[in-house]
């Protein structure tokens, strides 16, 4: 088998909050290097998955070998200043619903932290709380 193909991991994982965050009430994600103009008082969710570190699983070298891959989710749900946490903490229990210590097409979640209310939000004019989730994956060489 060949390495893993991390932008296909990276599509699994924000493809299931992309679909998740179009049902009933949807909600405008966006991720990675995605040009996006936020509407003032809107809410909206930014995602930022990142590749961490590797771990050798076996010692084969180019054929049998197995690696860990970990990760991390970082999702940052936006929502007008000035009316109350509510709406924006029901989009973070939908986020860690999604995640939490799931297995989705062999990328396991662990249990999600948060939603945590961050302080100095960035862009300002918004309330901003943040989900993490670390990840894993099997690489098999």
């Amino acid at each position: 088998m060949a390495a893993a193909d991390l932008n296909e991991v990276r599509a699994t994982i924000e493809g299931r909050l992309a679909t998740e965050l179009q049902k009933a009430q949807p909600v405008p994600v966006v991720f990675h290097n995605m040009a996006f103009e936020p509407t003032p008082n809107s809410t909206w969710v930014q995602c930022l998955t990142s590749f961490g570190t590797n771990q050798y699983l076996s010692h084969g070298l180019s054929s049998n070998a197995r690696n860990r891959i970990t990760g991390l989710l970082l999702i940052n749900i936006f929502s007008g200043k000035g009316v109350g946490p509510g709406a924006n903490y029901k989009i973070g229990k939908r986020i860690r619903d999604l995640y939490n210590r799931a297995n989705v097409s062999g990328v396991f979640f662990d249990a999600p932290i948060g939603p945590t209310a961050l302080a100095s939000p960035e862009p300002e004019g918004y309330f901003q709380t943040q989900v993490r989730v670390t990840f894993e994956f099997i690489e098999e060489l």
